[in-house]
């Protein structure tokens, strides 16, 4: 990396310093030659988090700059991949691996999507910047910007403002930025080619690119250039890796389904079912007296066992799950039979034209597009049956000529055991859960193209700098289903005349007939849903020195500017799914959220003041005025500075408040009412935790609410505060340290789908939550969007770089660590923040880790440059299921998961003329996910953690570019 300089003044930075506050490469060893000296004298430029354009690059803010160099020596390829590495980056549900569950409702923006999360606050409160102005959001997601759609083989560094920005960008960047900063002035061809190959199998990565520029802006007063790039990521699936295992029960890790390949029965008591005259209702254990609520005739006494019954079928474990009525059922393995990298494709491209108008002035054009086709798959179709009459309800197994001989080898294992009690009535049906395994595995695939048009000028006039835009950013999406999927009248046919049989056991075939009942009622090709997003925007900046001074050497330097933005939803799909005619057995539909275009005006105007106050004293402040249609004003003030009272010491701090606006979605979407199908609930009135339990009277009252979710219009913006504080050491040119403590606290949160348990077991403070009749029933649950609560977070960022000579070469070790110390949230502003939950396990969301770094050392001599680098990611408390809630302790049962630490090592050689050629081998060591008994119903399976871990394993990975010039 060379060492950049500027014009000297009095308290100049030394070199090192400069490194360290401009250009730390926060999760990479340096590849270039470390001792590098050759100075320049830089440009005028912007940095990111700033408007003010000048000639040093000594920020008062904490901003990361990453440049091309350093991602290709780490073999990466996307710009997920690149914020995988980021140690800001929160450990959330963000990557293709980490959100590769079914997407309820108003999560069906995660199809194919993977966001950028900085600082635990969320991927739709990081602001996305593609050469410093905002892209389309996803089309589905409505505020989350996909990095799948960001042309990555144009950039040509990025930028991560370590700090909140709402005085600066306005709305979202409470987080942090990520600005994406392409190529400029370019001329040849260059062509780029690449894999990324597991040693394992699955999950593949191939890639091919091409850039090519004309023109030289200095000598023809013109350039263009444009670059395309192709990418594709193979598949992934559970039963590739080893580690994806549910059924290990000694270390308390067992699967908690009971949708088998051979059916379990659900019995329950004579109180759960509408019909008291189904088989096996209320039927009581001889040996332990208890009511059994779940049966496979497989695992009765004397039976063949749950392991017979299919692949990745295993006993369910009722002690874990603290369901001593579910001792007799089976479990299956879904984890392993999940996809747990999603296949995506994608096409990327992005063009620029820049003129000379003078010699002050540039007019330019952007085009940007990208096209991104995903193909979500998941484990085969989960039927339960019901017998209450309804036309989307399967009906219970029924006893007639095709099931005679299936029905009665059931009720004899039944009887045979419990004897004749009054929940064996010959003839009557039997409900069950089946997984269909015949029926294949779900398929949901999900197409977004996307694009931004830009027109630009920018120059200076006299001592001003100016930079004008006008730009119009969109992204479509749509999915579809893919496989897997049936019309629920013909399927329900199809269970009601026996014609597919739910119990069979391995060997035995489904008969044709069967085979030709699901062809005649495949749902292959409906579209489930559409969204658009759209945003249209003018803005203008002007940044200047007033032409004083205070008490310093330099003048008063000043930015202002205005920015005018529409933004635009739609989220739509075919009426028959909103008349509910369409008839489809469990696609994560979303029809009740349909919503027609929706707008907002948005106008924004701000002013940044950069106040030398002594020579080594600058001030910084910023404030942002933006009004949206239907909020009103919000005005966020930002106030940083910079103190180096010697050349080689800087100190840093700044205070800022930030504001995000609900997004069209959780304004407008529409209200829906779904019933609650679990088996594990009560009135939490009379129920102390609201669990159902057949055996504890004021708990044997099992209910089934309708869950109210959906959208509030009443809805304002949360509101943020932030503060940081920090320095930068760098004694010499071979040493530089800095350290940055961060806060940010958020209040007005909007929330929605508390945890059932959570509003269960503190029923007071959620009591008008429960939605009861006139008897006093609970009859619904509304659990809709509200602003609420809030969330406290701290941390510490450290980065620091030692350089010197090695046997003719030159070494750099670099250290970058994040340290987060507080994570409290509080669900109602009336009540106090929780305890602190850094290094517990969270279900859904961020993964609070203490301590994350990454370590790397590069050499460098000649034609070649080595980087190895240490990606450690640390462990925290295991998640406890009911079982171990209660008591229970597995034989190995261990309370804490285990560290993640993998290496990765490449090396890059130039030795021939125009040709660069890069190998490197990501987790050089081949070590697996640690264990956790993480089960997430609704996620990417068990045994492993996929926003901490990459399933993907040792994989190899080659990159050549070749440049014409």
């Amino acid at each position: 990396m060379s060492v950049l300089s500027r014009p000297p003044r009095r308290h100049h930075l030394s070199a090192a310093l400069l490194l360290a506050l401009g250009t730390p490469a926060a999760a990479f060893a340096q590849t270039t030659d470390a001792g590098a000296s050759d100075a320049r004298t830089l440009d005028r430029v912007s940095v990111t988090g700033s408007r003010i354009q000048r000639t040093d690059i000594e920020a008062a803010l904490p901003v990361t700059i990453i440049q091309k160099a350093e991602i290709e020596a780490q073999g990466i390829t996307s710009a997920e991949q690149l914020l995988q590495q980021l140690n800001i980056a929160s450990s959330g549900p963000d990557s293709l691996a980490a959100n590769s569950g079914i997407a309820p409702p108003g999560t069906r923006g995660n199809n194919g999507v993977s966001g950028a999360n900085l600082r635990g606050q969320g991927a739709d409160a990081t602001l996305v910047l593609l050469n410093g102005r905002r892209v389309a959001a996803h089309g589905l997601a409505g505020q989350v910007v996909d990095l799948n759609s960001i042309p990555f083989a144009a950039i040509e560094r990025v930028e991560v403002l370590r700090d909140g920005a709402s005085a600066v960008y306005g709305t979202d960047a409470i987080g942090g930025v990520i600005n994406f900063i392409t190529r400029d002035n370019y001329q040849g061809i260059t062509l780029t080619g690449g894999a990324d190959v597991t040693q394992e199998g699955g999950g593949n990565i191939y890639h091919a690119s091409v850039l090519g520029g004309w023109g030289d802006l200095d000598d023809d007063r013109w350039n263009v250039w444009a670059a395309v790039n192709v990418k594709k990521n193979k598949i992934l699936r559970g039963n590739q890796r080893d580690f994806a295992n549910s059924f290990q029960p000694s270390r308390g890790l067992s699967p908690d389904s009971r949708g088998t390949p051979f059916a379990t029965l659900v019995t329950g008591s004579a109180a759960s079912n509408s019909d008291d005259n189904l088989i096996g209702t209320g039927l009581i254990d001889p040996v332990t007296g208890l009511t059994k609520t779940s049966i496979n005739t497989l695992d009765l006494p004397g039976g063949p066992g749950c392991e017979s019954g299919g692949d990745m079928m295993g006993p369910y474990d009722d002690k874990i799950w603290a369901s001593p009525g579910a001792s007799f059922a089976c479990a299956w393995d879904y984890g392993r039979a999940r996809t747990i990298q999603q296949p995506v494709e994608s096409v990327q491209g992005i063009g620029r034209a820049t003129f000379k108008i003078g010699d002050n002035h540039e007019f330019f054009a952007e085009f940007m597009g990208s096209k991104v086709t995903s193909k979500r798959q998941f484990e085969a179709l989960q039927i339960t049956t019901r017998t209450n009459p309804s036309d989307s309800a399967l009906d219970a197994y029924e006893l007639n000529a095709n099931t005679q001989a299936t029905y009665d080898a059931i009720y004899d294992q039944l009887l045979g055991y419990f004897g004749n009690q009054a929940g064996l009535n010959y003839g009557s049906p039997i409900a069950y859960r089946w997984r269909c395994e015949i029926c294949g595995t779900r398929q949901i695939e999900t197409s977004t193209k996307a694009y931004r048009l830009l027109f630009g000028l920018n120059g200076s006039v006299g001592s001003w700098d100016y930079n004008l835009g006008l730009s119009r950013a969109q992204s479509d999406a749509e999915s579809r289903t893919a496989g897997g999927y049936y019309y629920t009248p013909q399927l329900k046919a199809a269970l009601k005349n026996g014609v597919l049989n739910p119990f069979l056991m391995p060997g035995q075939s489904q008969s044709q007939a069967a085979y030709d009942a699901l062809a005649a009622a495949d749902a292959s090709g409906l579209q489930l849903y559409s969204g658009t997003t759209a945003t249209t925007t003018f803005d203008a900046s002007f940044s200047g020195s007033l032409g004083f001074k205070l008490w310093g050497e330099e003048d008063v330097q000043a930015a202002a500017g205005v920015d005018l933005r529409r933004e635009e939803y739609e989220f739509t799909g075919p009426q028959e799914w909103a008349d509910g005619d369409a008839y489809v057995y469990g696609p994560p539909g979303d029809s009740a959220n349909y919503m027609p275009k929706k707008t907002r005006n948005v106008k924004a105007v701000f002013a940044e003041f950069n106040l030398p106050v002594v020579d080594s004293l600058e001030v910084n402040l910023a404030v942002r005025h933006d009004r949206y249609d239907g909020f009103g004003g919000t005005t966020n003030p930002k106030y940083s500075f910079k103190w180096q009272p010697i050349d080689w010491l800087v100190f840093r701090g700044s205070y800022s408040t930030g504001f995000k606006v609900p997004d069209f979605a959780k304004l407008f979407r529409g209200v829906t009412e779904t019933l609650y199908t679990g088996l594990d609930l009560a009135d939490p009135a009379v129920c102390p935790n609201g669990q159902y339990n057949p055996d504890v009277p004021a708990c044997s009252a099992q209910i089934r609410p309708d869950i109210i979710s959906g959208g509030n219009v009443h809805l304002k913006p949360e509101e943020a505060e932030q503060r940081s504080l920090g320095f930068v050491l760098a004694p010499n040119g071979n040493f530089n340290v800095s350290v940055d403590w961060w806060e940010i606290e958020r209040t007005n949160t909007i929330r929605s789908g508390f945890k059932l348990t959570d509003m269960t077991a503190n029923y007071p403070l959620y009591a008008e939550n429960f939605i009861r009749d006139a008897n006093g029933n609970i009859t619904a649950i509304d659990n809709r969007y509200i602003n609420t609560g809030g969330t406290l977070t701290r941390g510490i960022e450290l980065d620091a770089n030692v350089r010197g000579e090695l046997a003719g070469g030159n070494w750099n070790v670099h250290l970058n660590g994040n340290y987060l110390d507080t994570f409290k949230t509080k669900s109602f502003d009336s009540v106090p923040y929780s305890s602190n939950l850094v290094g517990e396990y969270e279900r859904y969301f961020n993964l609070p880790i203490k301590w994350k770094h990454t370590l790397g050392l590069g050499w460098a001599k000649g034609d070649w440059a080595h980087t190895l680098t240490q990606v450690y990611r640390g462990g925290y408390k295991d998640w406890r299921p009911g079982g171990v809630v209660n008591g229970y302790t597995p034989e190995h049962w261990e309370p804490k998961v285990d560290a993640y630490v993998t290496y990765n090592y490449s090396v890059t050689w130039r030795g021939m003329d125009n040709l660069k050629a890069t190998f490197g081998i990501r987790n050089l060591l081949n070590t697996d996910p640690p264990f956790t008994v993480r089960y997430l119903d609704d996620g990417d399976g068990a045994g492993w953690e996929a926003r901490v871990a990459d399933p993907r394993g040792r994989s190899f990975n080659v990159l050549l570019e070749y440049t014409f010039q």
